[in-house]
């Protein structure tokens, strides 16, 4: 957005697929894919690929904790085993055999997170609230992070970029290390733990700034008819704001400096799949539990599109990694002073995705900072992240989701709105009166309303609106005093989601 600031765009690097995959590398000899390091997580509970490479035929063996598993590599020099489910602990090695020995040591099984997006995934402990005290207290080295390194590519790359110190290997937190970890991922994470008591590592691919296209393969979008026009009308989603005009400017005056002297080809960070080839593609199909994911900012010019395109993303993910419909967990946009009127639709957008199987929303629109498109508060973020995981992945039962628009019934000049995840029932946080309502009739013009909670519902009504048809809720970029929540006791837990009960056209209907 136009407020995103150099350090977090920092680590733009032009490389292509080829130089990802070299390496330096030798199929002569048996190699692993760069997230086999010392120190990995790898997934509890469930089947473990194995892969990597070596000359064509060459036999492999891959030993660990007492399994032995042998295969031999193709013509093209891959091998891939699987292991059978392991139980959480370590350390443990893993050894992987043909006419050398690769030795991976202080590997434990537990829980393995994907953690994607844009810059408020991206954002680091470092700069998140009370840093200086969080980082202090990071003494856990169970909970690791694997930092992608950022990178762009054309086609789909066999491995993650190689990088150097804290980039491209697993890294156990420390008061010295969680700094670099991110910060939604490392609360999320630490959350994980204190309830699981379980190894948890964290696979942090993202990048600031960056739209659901660039993460999404081409391939996919090819495949849906309302989708394959992003591959040709890319480049003029970058007229939406100030900042990405001027990032594309100077993207185009790349390519035309490529052209005069050639060189390697440039690639734009936001061009549908070019992160997704380097960063998320050379990762199937190491097994996770899950994915956590914070973006939309990008995309809030389109949000009408993101109704189909965050979907299909994520079906494509899980298609691509074959492990069927994986938890995947998302961060609904935060208050923001965006001045745009379209967050409200971004948001809508992002609900509409959890009609997809296994997925869940943490709910921030009471977090943000509205001059900061960077909140800092990202504890909060974790746990409401965590929260959802325990309830849908790990079997807890307990309030994770604030209230969801269900149905309205009008009754006169009332509406009466009914809401999904009321925990022991709905409350207004702080006292006082229920904010953040309005109320229209067939006229399409809405006005201020009166509100109060009835029962397990919400009575919403106007003076000026006698034969009310549409309510809406906290429908702003950034819904101050919005202050409906559910409860459990007579404590008040999570807020209500931004709804609306009509489906009039919207600021970004027809944008494609």
């Amino acid at each position: 957005m136009n407020s995103i600031p150099l350090r977090l765009l920092r680590g733009i690097f032009l490389m292509t697929c080829l130089a990802t995959l070299s390496g330096g590398r030798s199929f002569a000899e048996v190699s692993l894919p760069r997230l086999f390091t010392d120190h990995m997580v790898l997934q509890r509970g469930m089947s473990v690929p194995v892969w990597g490479w070596a000359a064509p035929g060459e036999k492999v063996r891959v030993e660990l904790e007492g399994q032995k598993a042998e295969t031999a590599a193709d013509k093209d020099g891959k091998w891939m085993v699987r292991l059978l489910p392991l139980k959480a602990g370590g350390p443990f090695e893993l050894k992987a055999s043909g006419k050398n020995t690769l030795v991976v040591k202080d590997v434990l099984v537990g829980e393995v997170w994907l953690c994607s997006g844009q810059s408020n995934m991206a954002m680091e402990v470092s700069a998140c609230l009370n840093a200086g005290s969080e980082m202090a207290a990071a003494t856990n080295p169970l909970i690791r992070q694997f930092q992608v390194r950022r990178v762009k590519a054309e086609t789909p790359c066999q491995d993650v970029a190689e990088g150097g110190g804290w980039l491209s290997t697993w890294i156990p937190a420390s008061p010295e290390t969680v700094k670099n970890f991110t910060g939604a991922g490392y609360f999320f994470a630490r959350q994980l733990y204190e309830k699981l008591d379980v190894p948890i590592g964290l696979i942090h691919s993202s990048w600031g700034g960056t739209t659901a296209e660039a993460w999404t393969s081409p391939a996919a979008l090819g495949k849906d008819t309302d989708l394959k026009m992003i591959l040709t009308n890319w480049p003029d989603y970058n007229n939406d704001e100030e900042w990405l005009k001027e990032q594309y400017t100077k993207f185009t005056a790349e390519v035309e400096k490529w052209k005069r002297e050639g060189g390697v080809k440039p690639l734009y960070f936001n061009q549908p799949g070019v992160l997704y080839n380097p960063m998320i593609a050379p990762l199937i199909p190491y097994a996770i539990r899950g994915t956590i994911w914070y973006q939309g900012e990008s995309n809030v010019f389109r949000a009408y599109q993101y109704r189909r395109l965050f979907p299909e993303m994520i079906r494509s993910w899980r298609e691509a990694w074959g492990e069927g419909d994986f938890p995947f967990l998302f961060v609904q946009l935060a208050n923001f002073n965006a001045k745009t009127d379209r967050w409200p639709e971004l948001r809508e957008a992002q609900t509409m995705a959890l009609s997809l199987p296994h997925t869940g929303m943490a709910l921030a629109v009471d977090i943000g900072e509205a001059e900061d498109i960077h909140p800092k508060n990202k504890q909060e973020v974790g746990r409401r992240l965590a929260l959802a995981a325990r309830a849908l992945v790990y079997g807890e039962k307990l309030v994770y989701s604030g209230p969801l628009y269900r149905s309205m019934e009008i009754k006169g000049n009332k509406c009466y709105v009914s809401f999904d995840h009321l925990g022991d029932g709905l409350m207004i946080r702080g006292g006082g009166t229920l904010a953040g309502f309005v109320i229209a009739g067939e006229d399409r013009k809405f006005v201020p309303a009166k509100a109060e909670i009835v029962g397990g519902r919400v009575a919403v009504w106007s003076d000026e609106v006698a034969k009310p048809v549409a309510v809406r809720y906290a429908w702003e970029d950034n819904p101050e005093g919005a202050n409906l929540y559910n409860r459990v006791g007579g404590e008040a837990v999570l807020p209500a989601s931004p709804f609306r009960t009509d489906d009039w056209p919207g600021l970004t209907a027809g944008r494609k």
